[in-house]
Protein backbone atom coordinates (compact mmCIF):
# COMPACT_ATOMS: atom_id res chain seq x y z
CA UNK A 1 0.00 0.00 0.00
CA UNK A 2 1.13 3.59 -1.30
CA UNK A 3 0.20 6.84 0.33
CA UNK A 4 0.37 9.82 -1.95
CA UNK A 5 -0.31 13.66 -1.03
CA UNK A 6 -2.89 15.57 -3.15
CA UNK A 7 -3.48 19.28 -3.04
CA UNK A 8 -6.53 20.88 -4.62
CA UNK A 9 -4.64 24.06 -5.90
CA UNK A 10 -6.28 28.06 -5.73
CA UNK A 11 -7.96 27.82 -9.08
CA UNK A 12 -9.63 24.67 -8.53
CA UNK A 13 -10.73 25.83 -5.22
CA UNK A 14 -12.31 29.12 -6.67
CA UNK A 15 -14.05 27.00 -8.92
CA UNK A 16 -15.73 25.01 -5.78
CA UNK A 17 -14.30 21.99 -7.44
CA UNK A 18 -12.13 20.30 -4.29
CA UNK A 19 -14.95 17.64 -3.13
CA UNK A 20 -15.57 16.58 -7.54
CA UNK A 21 -11.99 16.13 -7.82
CA UNK A 22 -11.72 14.28 -4.50
CA UNK A 23 -14.21 12.24 -5.04
CA UNK A 24 -12.77 11.46 -8.65
CA UNK A 25 -9.80 9.60 -6.30
CA UNK A 26 -12.64 7.73 -3.98
CA UNK A 27 -13.99 6.10 -7.38
CA UNK A 28 -10.95 4.97 -8.30
CA UNK A 29 -10.55 2.98 -5.11
CA UNK A 30 -8.06 4.98 -3.57
CA UNK A 31 -9.09 5.64 0.61
CA UNK A 32 -8.97 9.24 2.15
CA UNK A 33 -7.04 8.71 5.33
CA UNK A 34 -6.37 12.74 5.76
CA UNK A 35 -7.72 15.40 5.16
CA UNK A 36 -7.68 19.71 5.54
CA UNK A 37 -7.94 23.00 4.14
CA UNK A 38 -5.21 25.30 4.84
CA UNK A 39 -3.72 28.68 3.42
CA UNK A 40 0.02 27.92 2.55
CA UNK A 41 2.36 30.81 3.18
CA UNK A 42 5.53 31.33 1.40
CA UNK A 43 7.80 29.60 3.50
CA UNK A 44 5.56 26.39 3.17
CA UNK A 45 4.89 26.84 0.05
CA UNK A 46 8.80 26.84 -0.56
CA UNK A 47 9.76 23.99 0.98
CA UNK A 48 6.36 21.62 -1.03
CA UNK A 49 8.35 22.80 -4.42
CA UNK A 50 11.92 23.21 -3.17
CA UNK A 51 12.59 20.72 -6.71
CA UNK A 52 12.21 23.68 -8.98
CA UNK A 53 13.86 26.53 -6.99
CA UNK A 54 16.12 26.77 -9.86
CA UNK A 55 13.52 26.82 -12.31
CA UNK A 56 12.51 30.44 -14.04
CA UNK A 57 8.30 29.45 -13.02
CA UNK A 58 9.76 29.28 -9.42
CA UNK A 59 8.64 32.12 -8.13
CA UNK A 60 4.92 32.86 -10.04
CA UNK A 61 4.53 29.07 -8.54
CA UNK A 62 4.69 30.13 -5.42
CA UNK A 63 3.18 33.09 -5.83
CA UNK A 64 0.32 31.06 -6.67
CA UNK A 65 0.17 28.18 -4.30
CA UNK A 66 0.02 30.72 -1.71
CA UNK A 67 -2.73 33.32 -3.33
CA UNK A 68 -5.98 31.35 -1.86
CA UNK A 69 -6.64 28.04 0.39
CA UNK A 70 -5.85 24.80 -0.71
CA UNK A 71 -7.23 21.09 0.20
CA UNK A 72 -4.64 18.90 1.19
CA UNK A 73 -5.41 15.20 1.18
CA UNK A 74 -3.75 12.02 1.64
CA UNK A 75 -4.91 8.82 -0.60
CA UNK A 76 -3.94 4.97 0.26
CA UNK A 77 -4.04 2.04 -1.84
CA UNK A 78 -1.65 -0.32 -3.87
CA UNK A 79 -0.34 1.85 -6.81
CA UNK A 80 -1.18 5.10 -5.25
CA UNK A 81 1.42 7.34 -6.65
CA UNK A 82 0.74 5.57 -10.35
CA UNK A 83 -2.99 5.65 -9.82
CA UNK A 84 -3.56 9.33 -8.37
CA UNK A 85 -1.30 10.43 -11.56
CA UNK A 86 -2.98 9.15 -14.63
CA UNK A 87 -6.48 9.94 -12.98
CA UNK A 88 -5.08 13.88 -12.77
CA UNK A 89 -3.57 13.35 -16.04
CA UNK A 90 -0.11 15.20 -17.99
CA UNK A 91 0.85 18.15 -16.26
CA UNK A 92 -0.09 20.40 -19.33
CA UNK A 93 -3.74 20.36 -19.49
CA UNK A 94 -3.64 20.84 -23.07
CA UNK A 95 -1.86 17.64 -23.49
CA UNK A 96 -3.80 15.96 -20.54
CA UNK A 97 -6.31 12.73 -22.16
CA UNK A 98 -9.60 13.50 -22.06
CA UNK A 99 -11.50 12.82 -18.69
CA UNK A 100 -8.94 13.73 -16.98
CA UNK A 101 -8.74 16.18 -13.87
CA UNK A 102 -6.37 18.56 -15.24
CA UNK A 103 -8.19 17.82 -18.98
CA UNK A 104 -11.69 18.77 -17.38
CA UNK A 105 -10.54 21.37 -14.93
CA UNK A 106 -7.01 22.91 -16.01
CA UNK A 107 -6.44 25.86 -17.91
CA UNK A 108 -2.41 26.03 -18.53
CA UNK A 109 0.41 24.54 -16.95
CA UNK A 110 0.41 26.28 -13.42
CA UNK A 111 -3.18 26.56 -13.52
CA UNK A 112 -3.59 22.95 -13.52
CA UNK A 113 -5.95 22.32 -10.48
CA UNK A 114 -4.35 19.81 -8.71
CA UNK A 115 -1.21 18.40 -7.35
CA UNK A 116 0.21 15.01 -6.43
CA UNK A 117 3.26 13.18 -4.98
CA UNK A 118 5.40 11.78 -8.14
CA UNK A 119 7.02 9.16 -6.12
CA UNK A 120 6.51 7.16 -2.63
CA UNK A 121 9.69 9.21 -1.17
CA UNK A 122 8.61 12.83 -2.36
CA UNK A 123 4.90 11.45 -1.08
CA UNK A 124 6.67 10.23 2.52
CA UNK A 125 8.29 14.05 2.27
CA UNK A 126 5.24 15.69 1.33
CA UNK A 127 2.70 14.24 3.85
CA UNK A 128 5.41 14.79 6.15
CA UNK A 129 5.46 18.81 5.34
CA UNK A 130 1.34 18.80 5.54
CA UNK A 131 0.34 16.16 8.13
CA UNK A 132 1.69 14.62 11.37
CA UNK A 133 1.19 10.96 12.38
CA UNK A 134 -1.36 11.01 14.50
CA UNK A 135 -3.35 13.27 11.51
CA UNK A 136 -3.32 10.08 9.12
CA UNK A 137 -6.23 8.03 9.57
CA UNK A 138 -6.74 4.09 8.21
Amino acid sequence: MENSLVIIKPDAMEKNLATTILNRFEQQGLRLIALKMIHLTKDMASRHYYTHKDKPFYDELIEFISSSPVVVAVFRGEHAIQTIRSIMGTTDPSKAKVGTIRYDFGSDIQRNAVHGSDSVNTANKEIELFFTENELYD
